[in-house]
């Protein structure tokens, strides 16, 4: 019998992808739940399957992206999410989302900073798996470029020396930008994961692609056998797939 999986999306002041990312989830088969950060407890960590940290500008961006929200989160939990990493949890952060994963050391070192061009981007954005053993990619082509809207400021992902290449190499960049590079990335990176690939950070917005009709192209068509669907599904699909058990039972059919 499969399990339902728990999703805990905190909210802080200044996230605008919750909503959106708790319906992806939803319809992908999990139990989402939006947390206001001022109550968000260790406790209610420790009971989840998924943490999200969805896209917005929590507390407007005003010292840099996600920093206010690194500080309040381990204020608030000291620890529990290292631990709930540690005890096997999974951990999702999708462009602010990203940006407060970097700060809280959850993934290898980098950052994200502003844009190239300075500009705020909001377009979408052809992509690349990288590393299909990711749980969050596992349902996404790596035969073919995948697409997904970007909308940041600050999406420019920086590494110490040398380390953007290494994580290329080792695969921890899990998704890159195929051809053209919107914010200047090192490597082209888009996503970046731990070594277990249990946490996952990417600057794309895959909740927006969720469903075929969204895609700007009327004409475009995912998987023929499932035209409804845009890439995002899968991605949340992937996810949901890997913590319901629905993955091992269809490996052994």
């Amino acid at each position: 019998m499969l399990k339902t999986p728990t999703a805990l999306l905190p909210r802080y002041p200044g996230t605008n992808a919750d909503e959106e990312t708790a319906r992806a989830l939803r319809v992908a088969g999990f139990d989402a739940t939006i947390v206001p950060s001022a109550v968000l407890t260790r406790e209610a960590v420790a009971q989840a399957d998924l943490i999200v940290f969805s896209g917005g500008f929590s507390y407007g961006d005003y010292v840099m992206s996600g920093r206010i929200a690194q500080l309040i989160t381990q204020q608030q939990l000291a620890g529990a999410l290292e631990g709930f990493v540690e005890r096997g949890g999974h951990v999702l952060g999708i462009c602010n989302g990203f940006q407060i994963l970097t700060k809280l050391g959850l993934l290898p070192k980098a950052s994200l900073i502003d844009n190239v061009s300075g500009r705020f981007q909001c377009r979408w954005v052809p992509l690349r798996v990288r590393n299909a053993d990711n749980p969050f990619l596992r349902e996404l082509p790596t035969d073919r470029d995948i697409e997904f809207p970007i909308a940041h400021a600050e999406g420019r992902l920086v590494a110490p020396p040398g380390e953007a290449a290494r994580y290329v190499r080792e695969r921890l960049a899990a998704l890159t930008y195929a051809g053209a590079n919107p914010n200047g990335s090192e490597e082209g990176i888009a996503g970046l994961q731990n070594a277990t690939g249990r946490v996952f950070g990417l600057m794309p917005h895959p909740e927006r692609f969720l469903y075929a009709r969204q895609h700007y192209d009327r004409d475009w068509a995912g998987h023929h056998h499932e035209p409804e669907w845009g890439w995002g599904y899968y991605f949340f699909k992937g996810i949901y797939r890997a913590l319901s058990g629905e993955a091992r039972l269809l490996a052994s059919a």
